[in-house]
């Protein structure tokens, strides 16, 4: 069974610049919500969904409730990834909305934006999230953030805030259902020394295009299209790191025994053309019944069908009663 090495992955620099800033003209910057007051002891058993909150100003912007049209795509892509691990043979960990926070030089609550999914695909050997949040410095980035944008559009200031954090991939969707005054798609941002850049495919996911992530994200049930592009990006992973499908426990119980089926039936297959050829007629659902059919070695059976005189001589001889 393969193993990766257990390398620590070191977050990105910040960009040059104030590293927690907040937006200019702060109301325009977060559309579809509302700023409302929240001190840091408030924002700790906030129970509601938020885009940002700013500690120096102890404000929050807040979302209209979560709609099925915000939290499906954001479901979709956690089953999506369920295949691509196996595929892959290794876990990909899924914290879905959560708290990314960042503190000030003194340690206190500087600022907090709120995920629709965040992805880690080596939770084994990463600083992964506490309890309450992923906390900058202290863990990990994840590989990939995912923003809905249903009513909200995180171009105007929380990108530039994931940017300026440091976050190395950023996707951002427009659902197909209820896209507002935007094309329904998907961007990639990926960062780079100067800043993020827009990608037709995913850096994280090695030849995952934003077509084929927004379409797979959008389908009512998964296409036979899908699936393979699913198979292809986990087997590109998986080829990375020396991974496969054997490596996932579920996976490697389902092809052992397809595998034993496969077998089964061309056992089965062989032993009635052996006796159609000597003239020996069998029951509808031969072999079913017949005892050590399925235990025995391809050599006791083949010699038992080539010598005996009928179906229930065979099952005899399979018996052990005749030589």
């Amino acid at each position: 069974m393969a193993t990766t090495a257990t390398v620590k992955r070191r977050a990105p620099d910040p960009l040059p610049g104030t590293p927690w800033p907040v937006p200019d003209g702060q109301a325009s910057a977060f559309p579809g919500c509302t700023p409302v007051r929240l001190t840091c002891d408030e924002v700790e058993t906030f129970e509601g969904r938020l885009e940002y909150w700013d500690g120096a100003t102890s404000t929050a912007w807040v979302c209209e409730a979560a709609s099925p049209y915000h939290e499906e795509p954001s479901e979709t892509l956690s089953e999506l990834l369920a295949r691509i691990a196996g595929v892959r043979g290794a876990p990909i960990k899924r914290y879905g909305a959560m708290d990314l926070l960042a503190r000030d030089a003194d340690g206190r609550k500087r600022a907090i934006l709120q995920a629709d999914q965040s992805l880690y695909l080596h939770p084994g050997r990463a600083a992964l999230p506490g309890a309450s949040a992923m906390e900058v410095g202290v863990h990990d980035f994840p590989d990939v953030v995912l923003e809905v944008d249903h009513t909200t559009d995180v171009r105007r200031g929380k990108l530039g805030l994931y940017e300026a954090w440091g976050f190395p991939e950023i996707w951002v969707e427009v659902p197909k259902k209820r896209a507002r005054r935007r094309a329904a798609g998907l961007t990639i941002h990926l960062r780079e020394a100067e800043g993020y850049r827009v990608a037709s495919e995913s850096r994280a996911f090695p030849g995952w295009t934003a077509v084929e992530i927004h379409a797979a994200m959008n389908e009512p049930v998964v296409s036979a299209d899908t699936c393979a592009v699913l198979e292809r990006v986990g087997a590109a992973l998986g080829a990375r790191e020396g991974t496969g499908p054997d490596d996932d426990p579920l996976l490697r119980s389902q092809r052992r025994q397809g595998f034993e089926r496969g077998r089964l039936q061309g056992r089965a297959a062989l032993v009635r053309e052996m006796l159609a050829a000597r003239g020996i007629k069998v029951s509808a659902d031969f072999p079913r019944g017949v005892p050590g059919f399925a235990d025995l070695s391809d050599g006791r059976i083949v010699r038992a069908a080539a010598v005996c005189s009928s179906e229930a001589d065979f099952r005899e001889r399979l018996r052990g009663r005749k030589r």
